[in-house]
Order: C-alpha cells, then structure tokens, then sequence
C-alpha cells in the first residue's frame, strides 16, 4: 500500500489531466450525432491501455468499438477479465448543468463531468492501478483482461453481437464489473447481483396529422389521453403490475437473503437525498423488497403535441411512451416483453393504432458471495478503507453482464465507489479523488490478493 500510494503521489498532476481527458469526449452512445466523438474515446482508451503495457486492439461492432486488452503471465496462471464502458448518457436537461458537462470541472474537491463516476472515473481508476503495479515492477499473480465498450449506455447491442465471435479471447475465471456503488460514503462493498431490464417504445396514432382542437375537439379522440388511460391500466390499486403473467417466475426471498442483503437506506433518506415524497411501489412491500427481490415496470418518458413556448392548440395525431422494467432473477425478459405486448393488444381504445416495440432485454443476475475474487475484492477494499466490506445487491442493472459471464464462464463479483448522491445520469454528475484512490488502491490490491 505504501508504494502504491508514493506512486500515486508522484503521478497526481498527470493522472489528473489524463482523468479530465477522458472526461472531455462527448461519448454519448444512444445519440447518432456523437458517433465521431465516441470513436475518439475508444481510441483514446485503447492508447492508454497500451501505456499501461497492455496488448490493446478495437473491435468493430454493429454499434460503436469495442476495446478489449490483455497481459499475459502464463498460460498456468488463472485469469481475471475487468469490465466497464466509456460512453456515457445524455446530459439534458443542460440548462441544469452548473458547467459544461465535457468541461471538467473542479468544485469543493468534487470533479463535475458527464462520465465523471459512471463510468469513466472508475474504470479509469482501474486502468491507472494496473499502470501501477507495470510501473513498479509488480510481478503479476493472474493473466489480466480489459473489456470496455461503448454502448452499456445503449443496451450493449454492439458488445451482444460480437461476444459469440470473441468469447474465446474474453474466457477468464474472474469477471471485475467496475460500474457499482460503495455502501456508503466510508464504507466499501462488494455488489453480488443486479436486476435485469427490459425496455420498450409504445405510440398510439390516431390521425394523419395534428389536428386543430377547436374543429375536432370532442370528435377525435386524444392519443395523450389514450396513451395515459393505457398506461394507467398496467397497474392495480396496491401498486403490483397488472400485465397477466408478470409475476410468475419471480421467487420470495428468503430469511437467509433478506439478512444477507440488508436495505441500506429507509424512506427518510429518500426523502432527505432526493425530495421523495410519494413513495411507489406495492403496497405491503418493505423498501428492501421493492428495491433488491421485486420486479417493478416504469414509465420512463411521455411526448405528445406541443411543447414549446407559448400555446399551440392542437390534438396532437400521435403520443409515444417508453416504458422499461427492472427483471429479478427466474424472469425472462423476451417473455415479459411478450406479455407486456400483449396486455397492451388487449387494453388498447378502439380506433387508436398501436405499436409496441422491445428495445432491449438482460436478465438480472446473482454471483457467488464467497468466490475466490468476492474474497479478494473485500479484502482489498478493507485494506484500502479500514472498514468492513459489507455485500450488496444492485437494484440497478448492467445489461450485458450475465450474458458476459456466461460466455467466458467467469464468476462475477462487482465493485465501485460511485454514490447514490453522485448524480448519476443527472445534471451535475460528479466524484472525487479521494474515492478514485480507494477505487485504485482496490483494485491494485485485488489483482495482487488473487495470487
């Protein structure tokens, strides 16, 4: 610890400008217009890999590049294969943004960028710590493995297509997902399973074209009022998701899960943190239940008319929504996809056209709490924090990661010093470099543990 952290020291200034670098390519993966700017980060990375003694090499894909490395130290020797993503997500809505979100900027020790925690800041800090253990000639225990790409913003549809061809070259024993949240701000954790996720678009179209509501107003039906009647028949009066089906696969925790995963934070957090008020989810239901064991269906987005300044009195001829589930494990996503269509066929008002459209879908996940590299990672974060490791489940979800572990046939453990507060995909997302040291003393120190 000792050295890796005189070295760290000596290489704070380049470090950070290398941090900020990183931060200041536009690599919004969903949106086609910054398709220039994300080839230039995966360049960028694929560099800086290479810097690290890495053998580095972009791969092509459908979607944007992917970028995989590797440091061979015998063919003996086991393997751990380290994931994360350069893209980022949009940053509307801007006029929240304090500063530019590809402007780096620090503010009360905090660095504030789009990117800057999810997840260029940590699997940044990852890369930094095997340049480390190169620079001081530390032999390495395990072959290591970098696989970061550019869409988990976009559903990994690029990665998902390639992984048949390259699952050979990504096979490792040990699967280092670097995209989670520590347990708290001083305390670290290991994240042992994440939800899937499904995500769809819906539209109802119910006339050539805007009309005018004073002439058909009261003849047309209004696709804004369909699409919100629909919608609001997905749901029952306790909150559960009415789409026939939606809970048959899904299995009741245990007593042994319930005390293994503990919710961290109760309402009053919520409250607190994020001005939440109105609390959702069904009725009965503890916050650990709705947030680690449940399948929740969302409404993620609505659009219909106009929307600019002034009035504009129109009907509008279509309203679109786009909806998303978060997936427990049992669930498949194709099949709930399926369901949801389904029920929407069924409850559609007469006269309106549907179409209803799956974008994506993973399957959420559970790892091994007690893996060779679960048992290095919290040691290692002990080593670096001074405090307990406690072990967690993501209500969140990383799309391609069971799918990732399966094809490589590794054991899954992730880790991270993100927080709940960091404003991820937020206006003013931010991190500091007191937890990119903990990210990078972690990780140096899990690599040398899984001798």
């Amino acid at each position: 610890m000792k050295a890796l952290s005189l070295w760290l020291e000596k290489h704070r200034k380049e470090i950070r400008e290398d941090y900020f670098q990183f931060l200041r390519f536009a690599s919004i993966s969903s949106e086609a217009e910054y398709k220039n700017e994300v080839h230039a980060c995966a360049k960028w990375v694929r560099a800086y890999l290479e810097k690290c003694s890495f053998d580095a090499e972009l791969i092509e894909t459908p979607g944007h590049p992917l970028v995989i490395a590797e440091k061979k130290v015998s063919g003996n020797k086991p393997t751990v294969l380290i994931y994360g993503h350069y893209d980022v997500q949009p940053v509307d809505p801007i006029d929240a943004w304090e500063s530019d979100p590809f402007t780096p900027t620090e503010r009360n020790g905090r660095v504030y960028a789009r990117g800057a925690v999810d997840d260029k800041g940590q699997i940044f800090y990852a890369m930094v710590a095997l340049r480390a253990l190169a620079e001081l000639d530390r032999p390495l225990p395990v072959n290591v493995k970098f696989c970061i790409e550019g869409e988990e913003e976009a559903n990994s549809v690029g990665l998902t297509a390639v992984l048949p061809k390259i699952k050979d070259r990504l096979r490792a024993e040990s699967l280092l997902v670097v995209d989670f949240d520590a347990y708290d701000e001083t305390t670290p954790a290991i994240s042992l399973g994440a939800r899937g996720i499904l995500s769809m678009d819906i539209s109802l179209t119910g006339s050539k074209g805007d009309l005018h509501s004073g002439l058909c107003g009261g003849i047309a039906y209004n696709p804004n009022r369909a699409i919100v009647e629909l919608f609001a028949k997905l749901y029952d009066s306790t909150g559960k998701v009415a789409v026939d089906g939606f809970y048959d696969d899904v299995l009741e925790p245990s007593l042994e899960e319930k005390k293994a995963y503990p919710q961290k934070h109760g309402s009053d957090y919520f409250t607190k943190e994020f001005g939440i008020h109105a609390f959702g989810g069904e009725k009965g239901r503890t916050l650990q239940e709705a947030n680690l064991f449940r399948p929740t269906l969302e409404i993620n987005g609505l659009g219909g008319g106009y929307f600019g300044s002034g009035f504009k009195t129109v009907i509008p001829a279509k309203a679109i929504g786009k909806i998303s589930c978060r997936l427990v494990p049992n669930q498949d996503p194709k099949k709930i996809g399926r369901q949801i269509i389904a029920f929407l066929e069924k409850h559609c008002p007469h006269g309106m056209k549907l179409h209803a459209e799956v974008l994506s879908g993973a399957k959420a996940y559970r790892a091994n709490p007690f893996s060779k590299l679960a048992n290095a990672v919290a040691a290692a974060s002990e080593e670096a924090t001074g405090k307990v490791c406690q072990r967690m489940l993501s209500g969140a979800s990383i799309p391609v990661v069971a799918e990732l572990a399966a094809a490589t046939g590794s054991d899954i453990v992730g880790m991270g010093y993100g927080l709940a507060t960091d404003q991820i995909h937020a206006p003013n997302e931010h991190f500091d470099f007191r937890r990119f040291d903990l990210g990078f003393f972690t990780v140096a120190r899990t690599i040398e543990k899984l001798s």
